[in-house]
C-alpha cells in the first residue's frame, strides 16, 4: 500500500498535465496528504483562503487524478490552519494508519494463496519462534494480496505484542532512505532503526537488487535480526532465484526460510473477493454481475477492489439498478486488453530517473556523463516499447533530439537486454514501476 505523501506527489504529477507550474506551486507548494483511507485523501493548507481556492478551482483535477491511479472514486477533504489536530491526533493513536482494513479477517481465502495466508498467520501467531519461517518470503505478481499479508501480520503481531517494534518499509524506501542517511553523516541512526526491530517487513524487496549500498546494508542488517531470533518478513513479484542482480549471499539469505508464491485467484476465489469487496462497501451485487465480473478480471485483486468502487460510484452518481447492462458501461474501461494500456511519457521518465537516482530534467536535459546519458537511452527504449509515439514525437520530449538519435538510443538498449540478462532485468524492474503507477 502506498503511504499518503507517495499517492500526493503522484496526483500533482498527473495534474502538470493540465495546470501551469505556475498555478502548481502558488496552490500546492505546502500542500500536505495527512492521510490516505480506504474511500477519502485529506490533504493540509496553511490558510483558509488557500483551502478554499483549491477546493472551488482544483479539486476536480485532484479527483480526476485521483481517479486515473485508482479507477474510483475518491472524496478530498482539504483542512487549513487549525483543523489538522484532530486527524494527526487518531494516527498518532492508531497503528500503521491507513491500513486498519488489511486484516487476516479481511483477507478472503482460496486454493491460489491458502498457503501464504496459513505461512503469514503462523509467524504472526509466534514470530520469530518457528526457525523455518524466518525469513518469510511471500513472491507473486502484483495485486495478488503480498501487502496486504504484510499488513495483516504486522497489526496481528501488534495486537499481541504491543510492545513489540515492528518496522515496515518499502524496498526503493529503504535505498532513498540509506542514501539520505549517508549524505547527511547519520549512518548509525538508519542501522539502529533496523536492527533493533523485533519484526522486521519490507515490501518490495527485489527493487534492493542491483544497489550495492543497499544490499550491503541489508546484509548486514538481515545477519542481526536473524541470529537475534527477530522475525523477518519480504514480499517481491519474484522468487530469490530470479533476481539476477541481487547478490548471491542475500539470495542463500532470503531463501533461509520459507518462500511461498501467491498465485492469480481461481474462479471461485474472485467471486469470493468481489462479494466481500461489494458487502464492505455496502452493495449486494446480483449473481449475473458477479460472474460477468469474475470473468473478465482474472489476475489482479486490485483491479477487482477498483471495479467494485466503480461500480458503487456509478449507481450513487446514476441512480440506475445494478445489472449487467449497468456494470458494462460503468468499467468497460476496466476490461480492456493490456496492450491498450499507455502510461504516459512523464511518468516513464520519472521512474526511470528514480531506478537511476537521477531528476526527469538530467534525463531530458543535455548532460552527456555515461549514467546520465545511459538513463536517458533506457528512457527512450521504454517511451518507445509502452506508447504509440513516433521516433520524431519522442525525440521533442528530450528537449528536441532528431529522431536518428532515438533511434540509435532504442537500438543500443535492444542490444544489452539481448546480451546481458542483468539489463534485462532493470527493464523489467522499470516496467513494474512504471505499471504500478495506474494499479
Amino acid at each position: 500500500m502506498n503511504s499518503a505523501p507517495e499517492i500526493w506527489k503522484r496526483v500533482l504529477s498527473l495534474m502538470e498535465t493540465e495546470l501551469t507550474s505556475t498555478t502548481l506551486s502558488t496552490w500546492f507548494d505546502d500542500a500536505e496528504a495527512l492521510s490516505l483511507e480506504a474511500d477519502r485523501l485529506v490533504l493540509y493548507t496553511p490558510t483558509g483562503f488557500k483551502r478554499d481556492i483549491i477546493v472551488s478551482r482544483y479539486l476536480s483535477h485532484i479527483q480526476k487524478a485521483l481517479r486515473e491511479l485508482f479507477s474510483a472514486e475518491l472524496e478530498v477533504t482539504v483542512l487549513a490552519e487549525g483543523e489538522r489536530e484532530d486527524i494527526q491526533q487518531t494516527q498518532e493513536d492508531s497503528f500503521l494508519p491507513g491500513t486498519e482494513e488489511y486484516t487476516f479477517e479481511k483477507f478472503v481465502v482460496g486454493s491460489s494463496n491458502k498457503f501464504a495466508y496459513a505461512a503469514a498467520q503462523a509467524v504472526a501467531q509466534a514470530p520469530g519462534k518457528p526457525k523455518g519461517y524466518n525469513p518469510l518470503f511471500l513472491y507473486g505478481e502484483s495485486g495478488l494480496g503480498k501487502t496486504h499479508l504484510l499488513y495483516a501480520i504486522a497489526h496481528s503481531i501488534h495486537a499481541q505484542y504491543p510492545d513489540y517494534r515492528i518496522v515496515y518499509i518499502k524496498g526503493d524506501a529503504f535505498t532513498n532512505e540509506l542514501i539520505t542517511a549517508i549524505r547527511e553523516g547519520r549512518n548509525q541512526e538508519f542501522r539502529e532503526k533496523y536492527r533493533s526491530a523485533d519484526v522486521f517487513l519490507m515490501d518490495d524487496v527485489q527493487f534492493i537488487a542491483g544497489r550495492q549500498a543497499s544490499q550491503e546494508e541489508m546484509f548486514h542488517t538481515f545477519n542481526s535480526l536473524y541470529e537475534d531470533g527477530k522475525q523477518i518478513v519480504f514480499t517481491a513479484d519474484r522468487p530469490p532465484k530470479e533476481m539476477l542482480r541481487l547478490d548471491d549471499r542475500l539470495k542463500t539469505r532470503f531463501e533461509w526460510g520459507l518462500p511461498v508464491d501467491i498465485q492469480p485467484p481461481d474462479y471461485e476465489t474472485r467471486v469470493a473477493i468481489i462479494k466481500n469487496k461489494a458487502i464492505h462497501r455496502g452493495m449486494n451485487l446480483p449473481d449475473p454481475v458477479l460472474r460477468y465480473i469474475a470473468d473478465n478480471i482474472t489476475s489482479n485483486v486490485r483491479q477487482i477492489e477498483g471495479t467494485v468502487n466503480k461500480i458503487l460510484a456509478f449507481q450513487e452518481l446514476m441512480g440506475e439498478q445494478v445489472d449487467v447492462d449497468t456494470v458494462t458501461r460503468a468499467v468497460r474501461d476496466m476490461f480492456k486488453d493490456k496492450t491498450e494500456f499507455l502510461p504516459s511519457t512523464e511518468v516513464i521518465i520519472e521512474e526511470v530517473g528514480k531506478f537511476y537516482n537521477l531528476s526527469p530534467q538530467d534525463i531530458r536535459g543535455q548532460t552527456r556523463t555515461k549514467d546520465v546519458a545511459l538513463a536517458r537511452q533506457v528512457a527512450m527504449y521504454e517511451i518507445r516499447r509502452m506508447t504509440n509515439l513516433s521516433l520524431k514525437e519522442i525525440g521533442q520530449a528530450f528537449e528536441g533530439r532528431d529522431h536518428t538519435t532515438v533511434m540509435h538510443s532504442i537500438k543500443q538498449v535492444e542490444a544489452m537486454t539481448k546480451e546481458s540478462p542483468e539489463m534485462a532485468e532493470i527493464i523489467k524492474d522499470i516496467n513494474a514501476n512504471i505499471n504500478a503507477r495506474y494499479e
